[in-house]
């Protein structure tokens, strides 16, 4: 494993070692033959498609300098269908593809003898894919490599990763400890971080307005430098922070630009090109640009609300001063004033050298059942000796026969409720060989080969024909013709939808609306939830280090003299009575995701103590509970409403578990092979593909209820959508915590923002807006008055 901060050159680092094994075995440069270039070698995994090329041009420029007959080549979704078909003949010396692609290879039984002359496989941006399905996925995918292999060296390539032992171990699978090695960068790369302080100060912050008003000063800066990268985090923000910048600035047209997932693959490269040539001064962008692409002319980053974590943006600093000794340079952008304390806190991580680690997914039975299917189309296997293999795989160590019996038995007959259906029955067993045979499952599997769940998307396209990218058709399905909408940088308007795209043509005026692209959510990570609670300490000792936690002192004395701030051994928590009902604020500073379990298991426990209705809302920082009722605080304290108890079934009480479940069993059915989006340009709506998994997760329930992949889906709503083994930490230092109950006259400035997203269940964003504005000038009426 190769760790180093990004822009240390770890590229060419492990890219040479096979070009200098090569080298040793054939010293003779005049018997090197270009007609006869060298076999297939090298294998170069990267996580994203989009980084493909950008790679293949970074790994030519040795091989062209050395004058070496190798022959380089990119397989990805977005490669020529006769690059494809070349390659099933005869692989290059080093290939760069995805995790998909190289599934997608291990269904072609001839490519297996020159994919067992592999010397090396090279997995790049390694922190990407861990603790991902994509990143279990791979490890199945090596796992099958090394059987043909057993010789094969594996390269990881990895920065800011805070678990770094257990990610290479994760890689290796059960290589012997002895033949791995981790090797570090000895230097830190130098980083400087600093913030963009509002001229104004709002000592009631709310999140959720994007922080335009930020940009004229952003566009001040972006004058001063070169080039920069302005990352928003969501695609949304893109949209709508390019418009901004725009109209701030006319005369950037054609020097400023937008980049994200959903732009079609000719805007994203010519971007990209046009970054890397130094003729951009800015692109607007999301993660899309996050990874290996190697922009040399960038001298600045721009981070637009919080990161939520310290590794993410010390990986987003690292796009700046890309290359060895320079100093990668960000400025940070709050959406509201309390991000700049996340900023201080992410600065004492980084400091610190506390990165997050990344959680590790165990034994996702999906996961499995695609590769044992991809397997069975790639010349079968017998079920001991794939089960072997299998388990050489890190996430697959524990797999007990039980789980893999269910597998075998799920792919062959369908378990035990689909039995009957012979569109289930997808593997076939003959000899104690396992293989599939049907053309039409084959052509299935391989079209829907993947991990990566998302929406069904349509393409939107101008109406004389240019594509412009995709929108989930859950957006486009509520619009109507003449809507419009902001789109790859301009302002269209929706003509028909037709043949599974959108067409559109330009419009004037001002949007309708922005397209909300579904994306995993960004919860606060656990290493920057403590920082954060250690810096509000630091606030309530009288202590204001650095330029962020200064800005914000106005804010920590009102709460403080409103109040009170609560030191990290404290939980705070202020009862507040209005015209709306009766408030419950309680700040734990966990994160979203943690918050929201917490929430309604905090709701449940009351009610069952005392009838009493609540609603609530959460954000990174608090909770708020709503009740008509007064709501007895002391008395459900003492019953122990911060208690771990039996988490897991309370959570499942008090939530509506079920259709979360449901939820996350669309994800798992389409991985396992149960549902298929359809043929391109044929794919099936979002609505049927919806309708056809709640099927399955019916049926299963009341015909199959020991049905793994149901258990599967109840375990992953409890990690990954309520982060439960993080609450119940949390509940542990809650429950040892001193708790400081408050009743202030008024709201204080860390409950602000938790109220406004309470108004957002009943108001609109319009008049939202107003009302929050009206509800801060009283507030600060009220302040003046009382100082």
């Amino acid at each position: 494993m190769l760790h180093s901060a990004t822009g240390t050159g770890k590229t060419l680092g492990v890219w040479m070692g096979p070009i200098l094994k090569w080298l040793q075995e054939n010293p003779d440069q005049t018997k090197w033959n270009p007609k006869r270039p060298a076999a297939a070698r090298v294998l170069w995994i990267t996580p994203l498609r989009a980084l493909a090329g950008d790679t293949e041009n970074s790994l030519r420029a040795p091989l062209s300098a050395l004058g070496l007959p190798w022959t380089l080549d990119s397989r990805t979704g977005d490669s020529k269908q006769s690059a494809k078909n070349r390659q099933l003949k005869r692989l290059p010396t080093a290939l760069v593809t995805t995790p998909e692609s190289l599934s997608l290879m291990l269904t072609h039984e001839k490519l297996l003898p020159q994919l067992s002359q592999l010397e090396c496989v090279i997995v790049d941006e390694w922190h990407e894919l861990l603790g991902t399905k994509r990143g279990i996925q791979t490890e199945l995918a090596l796992s099958r490599l090394r059987s043909l292999n057993p010789d094969l060296r594996v390269w990881g390539v990895s920065a800011t990763l805070g678990n770094l032992p257990q990610a290479c171990q994760a890689l290796m699978g059960d290589t012997p400890p002895d033949r791995v090695k981790i090797v570090e960068g000895h230097k830190k790369k130098k980083v400087k971080l600093e913030s963009i302080i509002p001229e104004k100060m709002e000592r009631f912050p709310w999140s959720g307005h994007i922080g335009t008003k930020m940009v004229p000063q952003v566009a001040s800066l972006l004058e001063t430098v070169n080039s920069a990268l302005v990352f928003a985090n969501t695609r949304s923000q893109t949209e709508i922070w390019y418009q901004h910048l725009l109209k701030q600035k006319p005369q950037w047209a054609g020097r400023i630009a937008i980049h994200h997932g959903s732009l079609d693959m000719s805007v994203r490269r010519w971007v990209e090109d046009e970054l890397r040539e130094g003729r951009l001064r800015a692109v607007v962008c999301t993660s899309s640009l996050d990874l290996g692409v190697d922009f040399t002319a960038v001298d600045l980053v721009i981070q637009i609300g919080s990161p939520k974590g310290a590794a993410r943006l010390l990986q987003r600093a690292g796009r700046s001063g890309h290359q060895p000794d320079a100093q990668s340079r960000l400025a940070f952008v709050p959406t509201n004033a309390i991000e700049l304390i996340e900023l201080a806190a992410a600065q004492d991580a980084i400091r610190g050298g506390r990165l997050e680690a990344r959680p590790m997914l165990q034994r996702p039975l999906d996961v499995l059942a695609q590769h044992v299917v991809t397997i069975a189309i790639g010349g079968g296997f017998t079920s001991d000796a794939l089960l072997k293999e299998v388990r050489t795989a890190y996430a697959y160590r524990s797999l007990t026969d039980a789980e893999w019996q269910w597998v075998l038995n799920f792919v062959v007959h369908g378990g035990e409720s689909l039995e009957a259906y012979p569109d289930f029955h997808r593997v076939e067993i003959q000899d104690g060989r396992y293989q599939v045979t049907e053309r039409r499952t084959i052509t299935n599997h391989r079209i829907n080969i993947g991990t990566i769940v998302a929406d069904a998307s349509m393409q939107v396209k101008f109406l004389k024909g240019r594509t412009l990218g995709t929108a989930e058709e859950s957006f486009v399905s509520k619009l109507n013709p003449g809507d419009k909408f902001l789109f790859a940088g301009r302002l269209v308007q929706l003509v028909r939808v037709k043949d599974n795209a959108a067409y559109v043509r330009r419009a004037t005026g001002k949007p309708d609306t922005v397209p909300r692209w579904m994306g995993g959510r960004m919860p606060l990570s656990s290493e920057l939830s403590e920082a954060l609670r250690r810096r509000i300490e630091q606030a309530s000792e009288g202590k204001y280090i650095g330029r962020e936690m200064t800005s914000l002192k106005p804010l920590f004395q009102l709460q403080e003299k409103w109040s009170s701030l609560p030191r990290s051994d404290e939980l705070l928590m202020e009862k507040i009575k209005s015209r709306r009902g009766h408030h419950l604020f309680l700040f734990p500073f966990e994160g979203r995701l943690v918050h929201e379990g917490m929430a309604a298991l905090f709701a449940h426990r009351m009610s069952k103590l005392r009838k009493q209705s609540f609603s609530m809302a959460c954000n990174d920082h608090g909770i708020v509970l709503q009740s008509p009722t007064v709501i007895q605080v002391e008395q459900a304290v003492t019953a122990g409403v911060f208690a771990i108890g039996d988490l897991t079934t309370e959570i499942l009480e008090s939530m509506n578990s079920t259709e979360m479940a449901k939820r996350q069993f669309r994800q798992i059915a389409r991985v396992a092979g149960l549902i298929h989006p359809g043929l391109p340009g044929r794919r099936k709506s979002a609505s049927h593909l919806q309708a056809s998994s709640n099927l399955f997760f019916d049926v299963f329930c009341q015909y199959d209820p020991e049905n793994m992949l149901l258990e599967q889906s109840r375990r992953e709503v409890l990690e990954q959508q309520l982060e439960s083994t993080r609450m119940r930490a949390a509940l542990g230092r809650i429950e040892s915590s001193r708790l400081i109950l408050n009743e202030p006259k008024s709201v204080t400035p860390l409950s602000f923002g938790l109220l406004v997203d309470k108004l957002r269940e009943r108001v609109s964003s319009e008049t939202l807006a107003d009302r929050v504005r009206r509800m801060q000038e009283d507030l600060e009426l009220a302040a003046e008055s009382k100082e």
